[in-house]
């Protein structure tokens, strides 16, 4: 995706801690459909996330992933279908949905001459949070994500996973309660790749967040993960993993994939 979290932070300012309605799902899509002129990136999707819950979005590129998190952030409007973030409809209460909502896309957004905390500061100050807070936020979603001891470093200065990590931290600062983390790992080794796995299930467990992990990689999924099908902009399937292995009759997740989809994922 092309747009910022910063830009996605200045459609939801001011931000307070978030939480929502008791009792209703992190985030519902309902016969969410879009198109690109004739072509159709998604076609009648629909599926919960819970609070709590780490749940996969699984697809090649060209699924229609990239495109479902630009209508959940509002980058673009939902035209066919509704969203739902806490209960609050993203089109018609967009400010009270996506103060709830923590971000980081696949391409890099960190301005990489500042230091991680000037980051930070100049994040929360688009969410209306004041340089003291931020600070004091700042050291907290850091020793979150075991980087409190890089704070005063420029950006530049950091590996691909700690700049990810810093972006999961960024994402952290306003309290949300829900996180959509697009292909997160790409380009990361396989060892930042699995630091970057943990610390977000870590955070999932220990704040009763939802989360929404786009992926194709399958050894990023834990058997009992929820996980999402997505090709060519429809769900083939929804469920824990270990039910969509034993459905296709697949001995594994990348077999069922092939199954479900006709295609094979890259390694």
């Amino acid at each position: 995706m092309s747009a910022s979290a910063n830009e996605i932070a200045q459609k939801h300012k001011p931000a307070a801690a978030a939480s929502g309605p008791a009792g209703t799902p992190a985030l519902e899509v309902i016969h969410v459909s879009h198109s690109y002129g004739k072509r159709k990136a998604l076609d009648d999707v629909s599926f919960v996330i819970e609070p709590g819950s780490f749940t996969v979005l699984l697809g090649l590129n060209g699924a229609g992933k990239s495109t479902l998190f630009s209508l959940i952030t509002r980058l673009y409007g939902t035209r066919h279908g509704t969203i739902r973030i806490f209960g609050y409809d993203v089109t018609r209460q967009s400010g009270e949905a996506l103060r709830r909502l923590g971000v980081v896309f696949q391409a890099r957004t960190l301005d990489p001459d500042l230091s991680v905390l000037q980051n930070l500061i100049y994040h929360a100050a688009l969410h209306g949070i004041g340089a003291k807070e931020a600070k004091r936020r700042a050291e907290t979603v850091l020793t979150q994500v075991s980087l409190a001891d890089r704070i005063g470093e420029k950006v530049r200065n950091l590996s691909g996973g700690q700049m990810r990590r810093v972006e999961i931290a960024r994402a952290l600062l306003h309290r949300p309660q829900i996180l959509l983390l697009d292909e997160p790992t790409v380009g990361l080794d396989v060892k930042a790749r699995a630091d970057i796995v943990a610390h977000v299930r870590g955070l999932v467990a220990a704040q009763n967040i939802g989360l929404l992990w786009t992926t194709h990689l399958i050894d990023e999924i834990a058997m009992t993960d929820r996980v999402i099908v997505l090709h060519e902009g429809k769900v083939l399937a929804n469920g824990p993993a270990s039910e969509i292995i034993a459905t296709t009759g697949a001995p594994d997740m990348r077999l069922a994939f092939a199954k479900l989809t006709g295609t094979e994922l890259g390694e």
